[in-house]
């Protein structure tokens, strides 16, 4: 069985020769359910969890009855800090939490293999040869991405830090910069389109397929 290929671009947007794609990270099943949820496991890990509220225990005052229980024709009243009065204390509030939610390391690789797959199959993968720059340039930058047809949401996926690279792009606001051996499906899903240099995808077929 042959294994799929795709181009490889240069810095000028013209085919400079092609390489393998792993079939089980670019042809693998796509689940939309486990996707989901990896996608909900993922955004509720960033959640901080600090909220918190006084409940009637914690409130300052309310040691003092307001009136009597007896005889005034209002309803009978213990403390200041019950739920019912202004500035007292709250009901069911929310407290300080974690919300990481548990998920096996195969689903999340089987999870980030179908978005993988699902965007070769989209079209929205490029891989090039590197950027060609000798400088900071965010002009040359974005001449590579049109270039490349790289259009929309760009990913942006490089084996190692860059600076040059990462400069360069840090004006354009569509563009977004992440190492091979930190894919998510997040980031992954928003991108319309996701560059990778030939580097990142060995580095990538070599950590998730």
């Amino acid at each position: 069985m042959t294994m799929p290929q795709t181009k490889i671009l240069n810095s000028s947007g013209k085919e400079a020769g092609s390489i393998e794609l792993v079939e089980s990270l670019f042809a693998a099943p796509v689940n939309d359910a486990l996707i989901h949820q990896a996608v909900v496991r993922q955004l509720a890990g960033k959640r901080v969890g600090t909220a918190d509220t006084l409940t009637r225990g914690r409130v300052a005052g309310g040691g003092r009855k307001p009136w009597r229980q007896k005889g005034t024709g209002r309803a009978r009243a213990g403390s200041r800090s019950a739920p019912q009065w202004r500035g007292g204390g709250v009901v069911f509030g929310p407290h300080p939490r974690g919300y990481e939610q548990r998920m096996p390391a195969k689903m999340r690789r089987a999870a980030l293999q179908g978005v993988l797959s699902a965007k070769a199959a989209d079209g929205a993968l490029r891989v090039v040869e590197g950027f060609g720059l000798e400088e900071i340039g965010t002009k040359a930058f974005a001449e590579r991405l049109v270039a490349w047809d790289a259009g929309g949401k760009v990913l942006v996926v490089l084996a190692g830090r860059d600076p040059i690279v990462e400069r360069s792009c840090r004006n354009l606001r569509e563009v977004r910069i992440l190492l091979a051996d930190s894919l998510n499906v997040v980031d992954l899903l928003e991108a319309d389109t996701i560059v990778f240099t030939s580097d990142a995808l060995s580095r990538a077929q070599e950590v998730y397929a």
